[in-house]
């Protein structure tokens, strides 16, 4: 799929349509050539690769929040993005050579409720999971759960600090390495109908081990059955005592009644104390993430920053970016592992509540027995038989609990071995991908470096990574957005080689941290030999010489006239 617009309205009335051709697309900013005053900064540029985010499913917050303090937003922006009720439009065509090749239209505004505009093709979709998961058949032509349409696509969408400075590690920091090797299979075009199962046994897995060390804190199953022998010896000998007294059949109805009542009440509260051991587990996990947000004061570190500033002019801001960015991941991974907390209460407060009921029912039994004018040795004995078989039900379920973990760990242990087993045995058609995304990969490195960087894989127990190596070791940061362009058009080759489904085109940020040198051959030479648009955000006079801007241009903006012409 290529972009071939993108249309932006408030109100019904159209304030921007930025027509995309194939090749490059430079969404440039005159403003820093006019005057020494002007910044070149804040006119919308990069902003235009949030708003084609925003159409693909994105939150859309990046567009007035400042990704630096995540907590403070462009009052001005949001207002007229929900007062004016701006309308974003995306087409993507899926071929621009030929006019009768197919489009998807996106349409979306920033309002919420009864006035959400969701569209694909003038259909409305109110959950966005099932807008994203639309948009994932029809452009990558698959229904799979894994990897999400999001992870698919953060490649091609470099406006956010993770995807600027990392190659293929292009999720947030919280993303698992199960999670990547679904993304890195996908990418080289292998079917990764597993992934999913994948993820969710690992997870599984980890409850499992959680739940065995809380177990393990207060017995093993060794301890357990050795109890229960026992328990077992006591009862056999209660019984034999309380056998040598003459009871009355009632009194026997009765005391059959509370030992059932008896046993039910210890089994539900093995159960209760199993709800509520995995709610803590979940509670800790809360707590313990909510202890990784940070609360530095920003206020003061921005002074800090603003003297160090005047000592070293050259110092970056980024301290700032990286707290807000690691909270907001945080926040993801916070709200994945509260999900079921609400369930998981509604099943406690169940319990609770029979509970409640089951000791009404003791309270009932007791008093019939009592009534019973039974010899007080024998009441003795019924009392310790009692006492014994709550035991005795407490220690069968503990057991249980455990045999019940420990099968299930080995039930999930077999089910990974098996789907890692069948990732391994595509080992060769693995190497073979990757050899043939090298020789465009190392290709495209060389024209711009006159070096080969390489494409390899990396195994674990958790599964394979992609990991690219060069000859000159760890890369500056102008030598790494480089590495990252060659990367991202090498794909587009190799993919368009094996028939792979792709998007073709590439938003990117910040191309100006690349030497000229580069800039101009990757500008000149490798994009107008990908069958790709590749969209920046540029300012003019940061661009080489020898760069035609005007010929690339797609779209012009400055101080006086911004993204939304306000």
């Amino acid at each position: 799929m290529f972009l071939k617009y993108l249309k932006i309205e408030a109100n019904g009335n159209l304030i921007r349509e930025i027509p995309f051709k194939k090749g490059i697309n430079l969404i440039v900013d005159e403003s820093a050539t006019k005057t020494t005053q002007e910044s070149g900064n804040n006119v919308g540029k990069t902003t235009v690769l949030r708003l084609i985010d925003y159409c693909l499913g994105g939150n859309g917050v990046n567009i007035y929040k400042d990704p630096e303090f995540r907590d403070k937003s462009n009052s001005t922006i949001e207002s007229f993005l929900k007062n004016k009720n701006v309308v974003i439009t995306l087409c993507l065509k899926e071929s621009l050579d030929n006019p009768t090749s197919s489009e998807i239209l996106i349409r979306r505004n920033f309002l919420a409720h009864s006035e959400k505009l969701q569209e694909i093709n003038g259909e409305f979709y109110s959950n966005i999971n099932n807008f994203r998961n639309e948009l994932k058949k029809l452009i990558f032509k698959t229904d799979s759960l894994k990897p999400s349409f999001k992870q698919m696509i953060a490649k091609n969408i470099r406006d956010e600090k993770n995807r600027l400075q990392n190659t293929v590690k292009v999720l947030h920091s919280t993303t698992t390495q199960d999670e990547y090797e679904a993304l890195y299979l996908f990418w080289l075009g292998i079917n990764v109908g597993d992934a999913n199962r994948k993820q969710t046994l690992l997870h599984e897995k980890k409850i499992e081990s959680d739940l065995q060390k809380r177990l393990a804190r207060d017995s093993s199953p060794s301890l357990v059955e050795q109890s229960l022998l026992v328990i077992d010896r006591q009862i056999n000998e209660l019984e034999h005592k309380k056998s040598a007294f003459n009871v009355n059949p009632r009194y026997e109805e009765a005391l059959a009644d509370l030992n059932k009542i008896k046993i039910e009440i210890s089994r539900k509260s093995t159960s209760l104390s199993r709800l509520e051991l995995r709610r803590d587990l979940i509670v800790e996990s809360k707590d313990e993430l909510e202890a990784e947000f940070s609360d530095v004061d920003i206020e003061q570190l921005k002074d800090i920053y603003a003297e160090a500033k005047t000592l070293i002019p050259s110092i970056q801001k980024s301290f700032e970016d990286t707290l807000a960015f690691h909270n907001s991941m945080v926040l993801e991974k916070f709200k994945y592992i509260t999900t079921e907390l609400p369930d998981l209460n509604d099943e406690i407060r169940l319990e609770e509540n029979t509970i409640k009921q089951l000791l009404v029912l003791e309270t009932e039994a007791v008093q019939v027995i009592r009534n019973s004018n039974i010899v007080d040795d024998l009441q003795v004995i019924v009392k310790q038989l009692n006492e014994a078989h709550e035991r005795k039900g407490a220690l069968d379920e503990q057991l249980r609990l455990w045999h019940s973990t420990l099968t299930k760990s080995k039930t999930i242990e077999g089910e990974l071995d098996l789907i890692n087993y069948g990732i391994e045995s595509l080992d060769n058609l693995i190497q073979q991908r990757i050899a043939i995304f090298n020789e465009y990969f190392s290709s495209i490195s060389t024209k711009l470096y006159g070096e080969a960087f390489v494409l390899s894989t990396a195994k674990n127990d958790k599964g394979y990574e992609l990991v690219i190596s060069s000859i000159s070791g760890n890369l500056g940061t102008g030598k790494k957005k480089g590495q990252i362009a060659a990367f991202d058009l090498a794909y587009v080759q190799f993919a368009d080689a094996l028939g792979i489904e792709c998007l073709h085109f590439i938003l990117s940020d910040q191309i100006e941290n690349v030497h000229d040198n580069q800039i101009t051959s990757l500008l000149n030479e490798v994009v107008n030999a990908t069958n790709c648009q590749y969209i920046l955000p540029v300012l003019r006079d940061k661009l080489p010489k020898d760069i035609d801007v005007n010929k690339y241009t797609a779209l012009s903006l400055s101080q006086n006239s911004k993204l939304f012409k306000i």
